[in-house]
């Protein structure tokens, strides 16, 4: 048994697979799935792997924010979470890898760099995926997009 306690729950619910429906019990959130066109399909929804871009530059720029905050930190600062789904010859099917770029508003690349990668440690999406996907950790220049 973990020692660890469930702090928060999340449920969603999908019908159709790749092209279907996706919603959280509440109806609070729904998203229509489509393959992408790239991959033959109508591309006239989200899909699987733009859902977990969102949710780990989220998750992730949270962990960013906690390190900015103990290093009292408060420049502005940007996740961009590229999702790639890739073939995989092991199997003939898929598998994914992330590239997370971060920017941090007037800090020099080797700071952004050492708190992004502290970030890749704490989060728990970094933690999930751990030895399971390649993820490259990268800085950019902030963009200053809101």
């Amino acid at each position: 048994m973990s020692e660890s306690e469930v702090k928060y729950s999340a449920t969603a619910i999908n019908t159709g697979g790749r092209v279907g429906e996706s919603h959280v019990p509440d109806k609070s959130f729904s998203v229509k799935v489509s393959t992408p066109k790239e991959m033959g399909g109508p591309g006239q929804g989200s899909n699987p792997e733009q859902l977990f871009a969102l949710g780990y530059s989220a998750c992730y720029h949270s962990a960013l924010d906690h390190y900015k905050r103990e290093e009292k930190i408060t420049n502005k600062s940007e996740v961009t979470t590229t999702i790639n789904l890739l073939s995989d010859p092991t199997d003939g099917g898929f598998k994914l890898a992330a590239v997370i770029e971060v920017a941090i508003e007037g800090l020099d690349d080797a700071k952004v760099q050492e708190l992004a990668d502290k970030a890749h440690s704490y989060c728990p999406y970094s933690k999930a995926t751990s030895g399971n996907i390649d993820v490259t950790i990268k800085t950019k220049e902030y963009s200053g997009e809101e």
